[in-house]
């Protein structure tokens, strides 16, 4: 299928089912994190899931090519970036199974009901206000930084949009695990399982892939550590997996 790309823009093989998504190097384009939420988060079949904040699109194409669900949706308040998501559901066909909504997350609830998601899933930006350097391209700060939503903002909706024991997914920074845990519970959305991302096994982690239960009791499973690199810098058995090569 033919799509027409914008100038600057590029197509990225996503390495499953012939996927392939929209990109610009001007604008935010996914990583690592967004890859091992795909795989860390479950969509059972018949249920509907819903990524917040999702950028070009990259989750709900991963999910739907990784999990039997009948609907995803990805909320973007981005019109940019929302368009290039709207661009890649169409060249991969996938018209009838990914929709893109543009909208504020702070609005979410109002934009897609109530209690309307079996899953959420949220690749959020990790950092709080300025903290560390700012970007002068807008759409890159946006998508690191806390500036249009913050965390409050995402577990606020998400309690209101999630089903009765919904699932909540979410990748972030192990240095905001209080925070995490603390707001998740004030939300009523437990923590039930938990993954830490590092990049060297002698290594500090830097990523921590978090599953949530909307109502759920209190009890949370750690999962054995995720390694990326191997000692020489290749990615280890488990990462190639995950990125399918």
């Amino acid at each position: 299928m033919i799509t027409n790309l914008k100038p600057g823009e590029r197509l990225d093989d996503l390495q499953i089912k012939g996927y392939e998504i929209i990109q610009s190097p001007g604008r935010f384009c996914f990583g690592m994190d967004a890859v091992l939420l795909s795989s860390f988060a479950h969509v059972r079949a018949g249920e509907e899931a819903l990524d917040l904040g999702t950028g070009t699109g990259i989750l709900p194409v991963l999910l739907e090519a990784k999990n039997e669900g009948s609907r995803y949706v990805g909320l973007e308040i981005q019109e940019e970036s929302a368009d290039m998501a709207r661009r890649s559901v169409r060249h991969n066909g996938l018209e009838g199974k990914v929709d893109i909504v543009t909208g504020d997350i702070k609005e979410a609830a109002a934009l897609l009901g109530p209690a309307s998601f079996h899953v959420i899933t949220t690749n959020p930006p990790y950092m709080i206000g300025n903290h560390g350097l700012k970007n002068d391209n807008e759409a890159l700060y946006v998508a690191r930084h806390e500036a249009l939503v913050c965390l409050d903002d995402i577990l606020r909706e998400s309690a209101k949009i999630l089903r009765p024991k919904g699932r909540f997914y979410m990748v972030h920074r192990p240095f905001r695990l209080p925070e995490i845990f603390a707001k998740m519970c004030g939300y009523r959305i437990e923590p039930k399982r938990m993954r830490l991302v590092y990049p060297y096994i002698d290594k500090e982690p830097n990523m921590v892939l978090i599953e949530g239960l909307k109502g759920g009791n209190p009890r949370m499973q750690a999962e054995p550590p995720l390694i990326v690199y191997e000692k020489n810098g290749d990615y280890t058995k488990e990462l190639r997996s995950l990125y399918g090569v």
